[in-house]
């Protein structure tokens, strides 16, 4: 059991925010399932941190924390869900800002680091790990890039333009969101700057390697990775290649179209993950530093197909 002496919020507010699906994104059961798995680990780096410095007391004596553990998620949650101000919620929770920012700083690298959840006890963290899972399952994996707005970069600084995006002509980042063909969320990468392209983010993300040297896999893309079937033996499957630019016979549109629509309706699941990341406010557009937005989609991505599993496992065993 952890012990974690230190102000909490009042009960009847701490109860509101677990009952209230919508404050959260998470169900009551996810969010305890969380506080035992992340409580410990917090626990365990806070106690190293201590006693790795120099010190002239013994660990445990000074000031005591200012949030029990279980406030400290909350906040944390809250603050992915809504983009709340470290402002609100300090105020929420009765505490300084500074605590609830070096609260966030200190949870949610924890929760980016669980990785995706595709069954109860076993989580997948790593591309390597999602391609293997892929090709073991004989599942179909859908791959795609997405956007999130972030601030510009201050004036003068030398990487200024590689926040800008050529799609949306806005300053962003960029991931590579990868699922089943249920739509299951199953991996999100680290983010990139907006001018870098789909293609060029999936090879330094190492996929053709991966590909290449590992088992047969498929592995669903929208035209933004044309090239990569090629690359990879067939393994990325991407829109068909218009044969005829100008004067296309009718039966060669037909058939075009055809083949376009029934690819799309294969690879939608990819673009309904990412309306779910989506819904998490700190990802429809990020207004805090750009270094914490990988962290920020990496934990999202977590703790939404935790979610998803809780949820869809029992429907999946009837």
């Amino acid at each position: 059991m952890i012990e974690d002496h230190g102000h909490a919020v009042g009960n009847a507010s701490r109860a509101a925010i677990i009952s209230n699906r919508r404050i959260t994104g998470l169900s009551a059961a996810v969010i305890a399932e969380l506080v035992a798995e992340v409580g410990r680990l917090w626990h365990e780096r806070h106690q190293a941190k201590l006693a790795s410095r120099p010190r002239k007391r013994a660990v445990g004596a000074g000031a005591k924390h200012q949030l029990v553990f279980v406030d400290r998620l909350l906040a944390t949650l809250v603050h992915l869900r809504h983009a709340a101000t470290h402002d609100v919620l300090a105020s929420w929770f009765g505490v300084d800002r500074s605590t609830i920012t070096r609260v966030i700083g200190e949870v949610r690298p924890l929760l980016a680091e669980r990785g995706c959840t595709i069954s109860t006890g076993v989580r997948l963290r790593t591309l390597a790990e999602v391609i293997d899972d892929i090709g073991a399952s004989g599942k179909t994996g859908i791959i795609g890039g997405t956007e999130i707005r972030v601030r510009r970069p201050a004036a003068g600084r030398k990487d200024r333009d590689k926040f800008i995006s050529g799609k949306s002509k806005q300053n962003a980042v960029k991931t590579m969101v990868v699922t089943d063909g249920d739509g299951w969320m199953l991996f999100c990468s680290p983010t990139q700057h907006g001018s870098c392209v789909d293609i060029t983010h999936a090879r330094q993300l190492g996929l053709v390697r991966l590909l290449e040297g590992g088992p047969a896999a498929e592995i669903l893309a929208d035209a933004g990775y044309q090239g990569l079937g090629a690359q990879t033996g067939g393994r990325v499957v991407t829109p068909p290649h218009r044969k005829f630019k100008k004067n296309a016979p009718d039966w060669y549109e037909e058939m075009y179209e055809r083949q376009r629509k029934a690819h799309s309706s294969r690879r939608i699941r990819v673009e309904h993950g990412i309306a779910h990341l989506k819904n998490w406010r700190a990802l429809a557009r990020h207004p805090g530093r750009r270094e914490h937005i990988s962290d920020a989609v990496q934990a999202v991505a977590g703790l939404l197909s935790h979610q998803q599993t809780a949820e869809l496992i029992p429907a999946r065993q009837v």
